[in-house]
């Protein structure tokens, strides 16, 4: 009984200090879009999408990246209905971002250029997921995803990364996912992806700190998007059950929380109790965003690297019972 107790009152503390947190950087001042020029990749659908919503209602001229043209014209017309300016400009041009940088530096030179305005905000969400066991991926499944996942994002930044250093001023998003934090049973290849998107972003903010761009990385948990319903159909017993437990994540609220987290500066995007701890546990070398986070972080590795061995234990138990089932049925048949 006095255990059970112990576990309760630590996961209620921790609660408690992830809502201080949260209400400490809430405070934080933000970064003014009105006028400015967004452009966000992946923004016919999902999370893309929605953080577009986001900027237009912060007046932003936005300006929305994807292949698929029906979407995008069906974005678009989305977007005008949240215009809170009569001049604001919501424009949307069809690229294959995965292409060749050359194929996207021409892209995105003719968008400044017919729009009139530099990109002042890049908001990356282009993105996909193909789930499987390592031996299971194919490996032109897994240069795909590279590409879709990690060089589609890395053309489109290296872009805008010196026009906003000469500028001395831009924000960059790169959107990864819990994945980048942690490896997780079917998620090797995209993974792997998404690792290497967090290895670019905590680069790119130690290289342009100094000159005025900031970059925030956005960790979204698992979110109810098209996309989401692809992934799903290559997912894994246990990668079913195990991504499960978190719940499903509404794409309005995690675009919402991306853009409000990239404009106050910070450099994690995180939504929820589980994402907050998966940041802690896993800060590493990331960015110093402040001392209060800084003390916060230093004083719960400990404690919560406790409660990351109790997930991976669960994780375990997960694996193992479906094996197990998997063995029974293979002798019933």
């Amino acid at each position: 009984m006095e255990h059970q107790t112990e576990i309760i009152l630590t996961v209620l503390g921790i609660a408690f200090v992830h809502g201080l947190v949260f209400y400490l950087v809430s405070r934080k001042p933000r970064t003014n879009i009105r006028g400015r020029h967004v452009l966000v990749t992946g923004g016919s659908s999902g999370i893309g999408l929605w953080a577009a919503a986001e900027c237009v209602r912060l007046g932003a001229n936005v300006t929305i990246v994807a292949r698929n043209v029906k979407l995008l014209e069906k974005a678009k017309e989305q977007l005008l209905g949240y215009k809170t300016r009569q001049d604001q400009r919501i424009e949307y041009r069809s690229v294959d971002l995965a292409k060749s940088y050359e194929s996207v530096e021409s892209a995105l030179k003719e968008i400044e250029q017919s729009s009139g305005q530099p990109i002042f905000m890049l908001v990356n969400c282009a993105g996909m997921a193909i789930c499987g066991t390592v031996e299971d991926t194919t490996p032109e499944d897994a240069r795909l995803l590279m590409d879709v996942n990690y060089f589609a994002t890395f053309f489109s930044t290296r872009y805008v990364l010196a026009k906003m250093k000469a500028a001395k001023e831009g924000i960059i998003v790169i959107t990864a996912s819990q994945a980048a934090l942690v490896g997780i049973y079917g998620y090797g290849a995209y993974a792997a992806s998404k690792f290497a998107l967090r290895g670019l972003a905590e680069t790119i903010a130690m290289e342009a700190k100094n000159r005025g761009v900031t970059v925030t990385l956005a960790l979204p948990a698992d979110t109810d998007t098209p996309g989401f319903e692809r992934e799903n159909q290559s997912k894994p017993e246990e990668t079913r059950i195990i991504s499960g437990s978190g719940g499903l994540a509404k794409p309005e609220d995690v675009g919402r929380r991306i853009v409000h987290d990239a404009l106050k500066g910070s450099f994690f995007s995180i939504m929820g109790l589980e994402s907050w701890i998966l940041s802690i546990l896993c800060v590493g070398m990331a960015p110093w965003k402040g001392p209060v986070l800084c003390v916060l972080q230093f004083y719960l590795l400990g404690p919560l690297r406790m409660v990351g061995l109790l997930i991976q234990w669960n994780f375990q138990r997960i694996i193992k019972k479906c094996a197990k089932d998997r063995e029974q049925r293979g002798g019933q048949n």
